[in-house]
């Protein structure tokens, strides 16, 4: 075992955040909740994807937005299509890994709903298929994605690039950023 090995990722992971600081990321973030809370407050709901760990944090956040994060609250509308292995495995199967997101957004999207694109690189095949169905759906769409951005920070109408490349670092500041919007989100939707 090498303590110096833990110190160093413990440390490359402060360093990481110090970089949120900086007020290119706070003002994503604070657009970021911004969007979300006024689509809470106008009934619309939150769909989030991602692949692998970003499965999982699509997951979290909408566990967070429907149970509640600090705040004994009603359950606000919040959708992972990364959620229902039958669903993911039949599109897969039928139709192609590709269309997983997608496919799901067509079924349960509405205009005005906020569509949250999660991929570290930001170049998922089909995180980015799902955003191109997003905007025809007419969803606002928001990309989480590492400090280069990818394919996705282009494409969404606002992504937040966590300020590093090493995706575990990254995936960090994703977990962050996703509890600092619940809490902006239970702050503003049941003040």
């Amino acid at each position: 075992m090498n303590r110096e090995l833990i110190k160093n990722l413990i440390n490359e992971s402060i360093e990481a955040k110090k970089k949120m600081f900086e007020s290119e990321q706070i003002e994503c973030i604070f657009s970021a909740a911004e969007k979300i809370v006024k689509a809470y407050k106008s009934k619309n709901k939150t769909i989030i994807c991602g692949n692998g760990g970003s499965a999982s944090d699509a997951l979290h956040f909408a566990a967070e937005m429907v149970v509640r994060f600090e705040k004994k609250r009603a359950p606000l509308a919040s959708i992972a299509l990364s959620g229902n292995m039958a669903t993911t495995t039949a599109i897969g199967n039928d139709l192609g890994y590709d269309c997983i997101f997608s496919r799901q957004l067509e079924a349960f999207a509405q205009k005005d709903d906020i569509f949250i694109a999660i991929s570290t690189s930001g170049n998922s095949s089909n995180v980015i298929k799902a955003v191109e169905s997003a905007k025809k759906l007419g969803l606002f769409t928001i990309g989480m994605t590492n400090s280069i951005g990818g394919k996705l920070k282009d494409m969404c109408d606002l992504c937040y690039c966590a300020p590093s490349k090493i995706t575990a670092r990254a995936q960090e500041c994703h977990i962050l950023f996703i509890h600092i919007i619940a809490k902006i989100v239970e702050e503003k939707v049941f003040n």
